[in-house]
């Protein structure tokens, strides 16, 4: 039986949200930002989850093992606004037990 994670988002207000996050749902940071309603619908997943737009842009802010940046996603950062180097973008990050703890902020709104 597989276990939630606890993640901490800081969303686009400042305001930290610590949320539980089902490893056992094949979701992504996108889509757990989606079901907690931390970002105004139609902000943030507007492609989807394809890594073609930037809109679920978040910034990582301590160290957990994340899977290793795609070319799509690594592509779509560099023509994105407010790009840090701890930028990811939430649709490629699955939520797997090695997230437990991670803190997030998400990026602005363009």
């Amino acid at each position: 039986m597989s276990q939630d994670v606890t993640i901490k988002i800081i969303d686009r207000e400042g305001v930290s949200h610590e949320v539980q996050a089902p490893t056992d749902m094949n979701m992504n940071i996108m889509e757990l930002v989606r079901a907690y309603e931390l970002a105004p619908e139609g902000t943030i997943g507007v492609c989807g989850g394809m890594a073609m737009c930037a809109s679920c842009q978040c910034y990582v802010l301590n160290e957990v093992a994340l899977p290793e940046m795609g070319d799509d996603e690594e592509a779509m950062l560099s023509e994105a606004f407010f790009v840090k180097d701890n930028s990811r973008l939430g649709c490629q990050i699955q939520i797997t037990e090695k997230l437990e703890g991670l803190e997030l902020e998400l990026a602005p709104e363009y």
